[in-house]
């Protein structure tokens, strides 16, 4: 047992106000650990106790109460005997009424009642006992607003585990609650009282109990809080929400029928209110309530809850509909919450007393008014602002009320469809018996467009109500519904009707016209239940109609779209329900007609939107899509045919936007529906056959070069998107084509001279650069662990094309030296090559010498860099400089290869820009005795180099998209941006302090790519260092108009650092060169974004210290001023802004 001294201490601890709060916590956790272990019992704690629970002392006192009302809520799970519980629930019923100690008698009263029975709980009794006390002892609302939280769960806990105790107090129990609970204000005691509320008429069931002689009271105590106003909460309210309020007050008032007299006039009185949320709140509360409260109590209210409903609806609703293709399947009006919870209201109430509420809304005058005013008008933009209006609600009161049970749509529509239908004149037509005879002919007179959308609002709701429950269509065949039957009789002509308003060619022909033509054709084709409602004639013209507006009507867009997306929807409901019977005639009708525009080449319709069109009837369906996929393919191989063949042009175009397609839209659908990787395979396996298969090839690398971009796309998402076990069979047939046909005999490239090969480059046929250059893209998309066979020749291959300008070859090695394994095991491996194997081959090779006259003096100074043939890259700058500048940007990508996968050898090529961008050693070119013109050339293809080695930084650092990326499955280290950042940094840094004046714009220039694409919180740790050089260069890159991007991007930067909190008052010390340097951007000749980020910058340096931008107010001012006489208004804007934030002080 624990040592008494150490127990008083711990005891002591808690209850000396002296102690910090903390301190008093860990005494507290101290004896219920001693407690849990059976190192003290609970009967030597109380003995220890006694002192300080019985005390004089109110202080101590209270304290002492808290202490074991603290322990108790610690034990919670530890088992205590029944004597022990009814002896300290007894302790804490009685302190209930010593107001001192109150805290702890409740937290101790709390603890005890919520335990559970595994570890011993509260007898009835002695629950009762608590009740009785505190109906006795507690005036609640005078304590402060912790204690009255812990009264209302006390009391919440007794009335959820001991209702039958509590209930047998009666009427002085409900009394007490009332008493508690009114004027109460804190939203989280509100939460508890009136979730009490709600409980307490379980206690009480009985409608003559003693609740009901207190319904009035407790009403009362509930309305003064409705609607809830709560939107500020602070403090600890700061999670609790509004609607959780609402929610909680609105089960309050459902909890019992015996509010229904006073809280239903309450709602209906709310809904008056010119508070938007105080009228949905009342919405809200009558639908639940309605539930709750049942149909008999709530009949009495119908004529009046019919007439604020119908306010409401009328009141709410826009009077402008949407005649967008995308509500199409919605309700074509703004959402409105107002009139949605109004609509939901009703339907309720119909399935509640369908009778009554089907009876208020047939005789009712505002709707028959609405129905005589729609004959006097032919076209929807007739109506008048206000009854169209009217005519919306009408529309959603009737599509609720039919939808809410086969019932109320068969009183419905047997009440005012026939009226629809004799407004547009169909049921002269229809009563000969024949509807069918009429069925290909026009209605060519212009129908009633205000009784074409109720007859759309009607239709829309049969549908839903169908398509909500299976058992409609299952009836037995003797049950003749009313609706079946109109339905049925009408939609010949109904689609007649439809299909002449949305394809009138009238002059007064508008979009609601052809909206509502649509969207009713939209609704009669998706009917479920096959042709049992809908026949297949009917189903048939409908998709013949959309088909023909598509294939014909382009020139107007909005009836083309509208026509599209209508065969869309068709289609997903038919996939969606399983529509067998519709699906054949879709197939046929739809999509077989519109894939085979994919292959056409003369057709009236531009080819973007049959494109449009197709992807669009693709997505509706996996079938579809698969048919869509198989015409686009053989279109892409026909077109391409034609360009290796002929060379042709037309075909040219249409490739183009046929692989734009396939790349951008096909691609991504088969990689998400999944389960289609073998079309991957055989799209790839099939470019490949074809090229293959094609030796006359007369499609130019200069003419066609954007076809080979796009199918190089195509080729790297649709190898990148295939398995490792696809990935080889591409890799496998693609080779074999490029070992077989290419000019350049991969088995002898070891063997051959530099000169030999480069010749050999020239001179290669453009059919030998397309499948190289489609080789590339299969290699840069592979898995690393993917097969490639004979890497080093493939290597030498790519790096001698590379030579020519080929970047798809720099990027392949790039690729390759990214994923290639660093061992040679099957394991890490399945390649004959490792990465170090590569990089021997890379720099090593003799392909990178440019001339033989190089001296030995400068060659002894690059032997720092590597012991290779790359050292002549550096010091040969005066001659064959396209072909420098292509090594440049060969080895760029192999170093980003390099860089991403954190391998040391990119310190060897970085190295080598950085020779490169150092010009001491040629500084002497512009004085040497050369002819003047010959000297200008030789410095111009010196700067044109240095300007390459500059952006291969760019290539380092930036986030390609066309390889190098997660999606091409590349090895990417973290975080090696930031450490190329901080190691490159400084020795830019430095090079740029020595620099000539030739090399110090390409030195800011590198030093900008670096600093542009390394991700801004790595800028900012470091920002006090690198805030001189990003202002130096933005300084020098303002000079020449060929930096003008990079100037961008750079200021793009300081923008950031300057709107981020650390960045300000790194930057607090600079702040005048920084204004210094902006005030010269706003005048930049050369962007218009780089005037505007500029001014936007000095608007953020506003924010910084009074005291260190004060000075520069009059500069700045002046600058400004200049700056709103710009030509462009996006700059005189920004301008405006920053006047007025250097005028405020």
């Amino acid at each position: 047992m624990a040592e008494s001294t150490q127990l008083v201490r711990h005891i002591e601890s808690f209850v000396d106000s002296s102690h910090s709060p903390s301190q008093q916590a860990a005494s507290l956790e101290a004896i219920a650990s001693l407690l849990k272990n059976n190192q003290l019992t609970l009967e030597t704690l109380v003995r220890e106790m006694e002192g300080y629970l019985t005390t004089t002392d109110d202080f101590i006192r209270a304290r002492g109460t808290l202490l074991l009302g603290e322990v108790l809520v610690q034990l919670a799970s530890k088992p205590l005997d029944a004597a022990a519980i009814h002896s300290l629930i007894g302790f804490f019923s009685d302190r209930l009424a010593d107001w001192r100690a109150l805290r702890g008698a409740l937290v101790g009263c709390l603890a005890l009642i919520r335990r559970k029975s595994s570890g011993g709980m509260v007898s009835e009794t002695d629950a009762k006992a608590v009740a009785e006390s505190y109906i006795r002892n507690l005036q609640v609302q005078s304590l402060g607003q912790y204690e009255r939280k812990l009264c209302f769960e006390l009391l919440e806990c007794l009335l959820e585990r001991y209702p039958n105790a509590v209930a047998s107090l009666g009427d002085n129990f409900i009394y007490g609650i009332c008493e508690a609970v009114v004027e109460e204000k804190d939203p989280h005691c509100l939460m508890l009282t009136f979730h009490i509320i709600e409980v307490l008429p379980r206690l009480f069931p009985d409608p003559c109990g003693p609740l009901a002689s207190f319904a009035h009271e407790l009403f009362e105590i509930l309305e003064c809080y409705f609607p809830i106003h709560f939107t500020h909460p602070k403090g600890e309210d700061a999670n609790m929400k509004r609607d959780d309020i609402a929610r909680a007050l609105m089960l309050a008032f459902s909890s019992t029928p015996l509010f229904e007299p006073y809280a239903i006039p309450l709602f209906l009185e709310k809904l008056s209110s010119s508070l938007p949320y105080a009228k949905v709140d009342s919405l809200r509360y009558l639908s639940y309530c309605t539930v709750k409260y049942g149909a008999d109590r709530m009949a009495k209210h119908g004529k009046a809850i019919w007439s604020s409903l119908k306010d409401a609806v009328f009141t709410s609703l826009d009077s402008v509909l949407s005649f967008t293709p995308e509500s199409l399947e919605g309700v074509g009006l703004p959402e409105n919450e107002i009139a949605a919870e109004a609509l939901s209201l009703l339907q309720k109430l119909i399935v509640q007393n369908t009778n009554l509420f089907l009876d208020l809304i047939v005789g009712d005058e505002d709707i028959n008014m609405i129905f005589n005013m729609i004959s006097s008008y032919k076209t929807y933009h007739e109506i008048p602002s206000q009854s169209k209006q009217k005519l919306h609600a009408v529309g959603r009161i009737l599509c609720t009320s039919a939808k809410a049970s086969i019932l109320s749509c068969d009183r419905i529509f047997e009440c005012f469809f026939n009226r629809l239908m004799d407004i547009l004149g169909l049921s002269v037509r229809n009563s000969s018996g024949h509807p069918s005879s009429d069925e290909s002919i026009l209605i060519t007179q212009r129908c009633n467009q205000g009784a074409l959308y109720l007859s759309i609002e009607l239709l829309s709701a049969c549908r839903d109500l169908i398509a909500s429950s299976k058992t409609v269509l299952e009836a037995p065949a003797h049950t003749e519904e009313t609706w079946k039957h109109l339905l049925q009789s009408f939609s010949p002509l109904l689609t007649m009707a439809f299909c002449s308003s949305s394809i009138c060619t009238s002059e007064d022909n508008h979009e609601a016209d052809m909206y509502c033509g649509v969207k009713g054709l939209l609704i009669l084709g998706t009917f479920p239940g096959g042709y049992l409602l809908i026949s297949k004639t009917v189903f048939e013209k409908i998709l013949e109609t959309f088909v023909s507006v598509v294939s014909m009507d382009y020139s107007n867009t909005l009836l083309w779209k509208l026509a599209l997306k209508a065969l869309v929807h068709i289609g997903s409901f038919v996939e969606r329900y399983h529509e067998s019977e519709k699906e054949s005639s879709y197939m046929g009708i739809v999509v077989e007609r519109i894939v085979s525009w994919a292959s056409v080449g003369d057709f009236s319709i531009p080819l973007p939107l049959r494109l449009e069109a197709l992807i669009d009837i693709g997505t509706s369906g996996q079938r579809y899509m698969l048919k869509v996929v198989q015409g686009l393919e053989e279109a892409i191989y026909s077109n391409l045919s034609e360009i290796y063949v002929q060379g042709s042009t037309k075909s040219e175009e249409i490739v183009t936007q046929l692989l734009k397609c396939y790349s951008n839209k096909v691609i991504p659908w088969i990689c998400c529906a999944k389960g289609f990787e073998e079309f991957l395979l055989q799209f790839a396996i099939n470019i490949w056959s074809q090229i293959e298969n094609n030796m006359v090839f007369n499609a130019t690398q200069t003419n066609k070069r954007g076809v080979l971009d796009l199918m190089m796309k195509a080729m790297k998402l649709a190898v990148a998107s295939c398995s490792e076990e696809k990935q080889n069979i591409i890799v496998q047939k693609s080779y074999s084509i490029l070992s077989s046909s290419t000019s350049f005999p991969l088995k002898e490239l070891f063997q051959q001279e530099r000169s030999q090969i480069v010749q050999e480059v020239d001179n290669s046929s453009s059919r030998d650069e397309w499948i190289l250059s489609l080789f590339a893209a299969v290699i840069m998309a592979v898995h690393p662990k993917t097969h490639i066979p004979n890497i080093r020749p493939i290597l030498y291959l790519f790096m001698t094309s590379l030579l020519k300008g080929n970047v798809a070859a720099a990027q392949a090695v790039g690729s390759m030296v990214n994923k290639l394994g660093l061992k040679s095991t099957d394991g890490q491996t399945s390649s004959d090559c490792t990465l170090e194997d590569a990089m021997d081959i890379i720099l090593n090779s003799s392909i990178w010498i440019f001339h033989n006259n190089s001296s030995s003096d400068i060659q002894a100074k690059m032997t720092g860099v590597h012991d290779i043939g790359l050292i002549n890259l550096c010091d040969g700058l005066g001659s064959c400089s396209s072909l420098q500048i292509h090594v440049i940007t060969g080895l760029a990508w192999i170093g980003k290869g390099l860089l991403m996968r954190g391998h040391d050898k990119v310190k060897d090529i970085t190295m080598i820009f950085l020779r490169c961008l150092e010009s001491s050693q040629r500084a002497d070119i512009s004085y040497q005795k050369k002819d003047i013109s010959k000297n200008n050339n030789e410095l111009d293809s010196h700067r044109s180099v240095m300007r390459s080695a500059a952006d291969a930084f760019q290539i380092l650092m930036c986030n390609s998209e066309m390889c190098l990326n997660r999606e091409f499955h590349a090895v990417i280290r973290p975080l090696y941006k930031q450490r190329f950042f901080s190691t490159m940094m400084p020795i830019l840094q430095s090079l740029v302090v020595k620099s000539e004046p030739l090399s110090r714009p390409f030195l800011f220039r590198a030093s900008a790519h670096v600093i542009i694409d390394t991700p801004l919180f790595v800028v900012l740790s470091d920002i006090k260092k690198i805030i001189p050089m990003l202002l130096d260069g933005l300084s020098a890159l303002s000079n020449d108009i060929l930096d003008k991007d990079v100037l961008y991007g750079l200021l793009l930067v300081l923008s950031g650092i300057l709107t981020d909190k650390n960045g300000q008052e790194a930057v607090s010390d600079s702040v005048h060169t920084i204004v210094s340097c902006l005030l010269g951007l706003t005048q930049y000749p050369h962007m218009m974004l780089v005037r505007e980020t500029a001014i936007q910058c000095l608007v953020a340096v506003s924010g910084l210290s009074h005291a260190r931008i004060y000075p520069m107010r009059t500069q700045v001012l002046r600058a400004v001023a200049k700056a709103l006489d710009d030509p462009k208004r996006a700059v005189r804007q920004e301008a405006v802004r920053c006047r007025q934030a250097w005028s405020m002080f």
